[in-house]
């Protein structure tokens, strides 16, 4: 809120104070000292009129009765807790009687701090009752005392946080669009995603049972050729369908290490749609994936 104000009263006593001297120039004429459609003019008018509220000179600005309070305890470097009240109370009224004379909407909440160190004031004159035995005598200022070191620390936090850069004030920020079409790009599968696969074969070939005790001959290279025959028409498959429904473990295992190696050799591709879908295999001399959620009901 406002504070100190300056104001002329009279307009003739305004109008003779801003008048100035014409300037000359070095051949002692007059210079103009304004053009007003179009005319040089080299003096005021001499009915020009000023109001009184264009000599209002704002010296100070106050947020309220506590900044007022706090403004005048630190420009006298007083204590803040052994406050003078009879001179501060005389500054903070005399603040306050010319706020009032023209903003007078603006000084109720300074005259009810007023009051109240009017009130402190008065009570520090009065004589104190005695204190009870191992209790401090009662000051009358601690309250006030309390309040306006709050607001101190609440003043300084305010202070703190408005020079912290903020957007549209200290710096802007700027938006690029790119009209292009972005391709969809699928999850890579993780070295977990496979391992859960593979438990999941491990589990079915458990549960399929043989008796029959046989030596058989697997080979890698064999089941790799097997792949890429399934592979060959150009769509993907999903992975569990690629292993034989009924075979046990060893098969299982040469068919996983032959998907292992042609993955190494980058003869086939292995992709899925989202996180924990199931997985793909397509053979890489074909077009690149394009799944889709829809792709998982198959």
């Amino acid at each position: 809120m406002s504070a100190a104000q300056i104001s002329e009263s009279r307009m003739n006593e305004a109008t003779a104070t801003l008048l100035p001297e014409a300037p000359m120039t070095a051949d002692g004429e007059t210079k103009p000292i304004a053009r007003v459609y179009g005319e040089m003019m080299t003096e005021l008018p001499s009915d020009l009129y000023i109001p009184p509220e264009a000599l209002e000179v704002f010296l100070e600005m106050f947020e309220g009765p506590l900044d007022l309070l706090l403004y005048l305890i630190r420009k006298q470097n007083i204590n803040v807790l052994d406050i003078p009240m009879a001179e501060l109370t005389r500054q903070y009224l005399g603040y306050v009687e010319m706020m009032r004379r023209s903003h007078l909407e603006l000084a109720a909440e300074y005259l009810l701090m007023a009051a109240v160190l009017i009130e402190i004031k008065s009570r520090l004159l009065l004589p104190k009752p005695p204190a009870l035995p191992g209790e401090e005598a009662e000051d009358p200022r601690a309250e006030l005392v309390r309040r306006l070191l709050e607001y101190e620390q609440m003043k300084a936090a305010a202070q703190a946080l408005d020079a912290m850069p903020q957007e549209g004030r200290d710096f802007a920020t700027v938006c690029v669009w790119f009209d292009r079409m972005a391709a969809t790009r699928l999850p890579d599968v993780a070295p977990e995603d496979l391992r859960r696969a593979w438990a999941s074969l491990i589990g079915r070939a458990k549960a399929t049972k043989h008796h029959l005790i046989t030596r058989e001959q697997l080979s890698v290279r064999e089941e790799m050729s097997r792949v890429l025959k399934l592979l060959e028409d150009g769509d993907y498959r999903e992975f569990t369908t690629l292993f034989h429904e009924h075979a046990d473990v060893p098969h299982l295992v040469v068919t996983f290490l032959a998907l292992l190696e042609l993955a190494r050799e980058q003869l086939i591709e292995v992709a899925q749609a989202a996180p924990f879908a199931p997985i793909y295999v397509q053979s890489k001399r074909e077009a690149p994936f394009v799944l889709n959620d829809d792709d998982e009901a198959l």
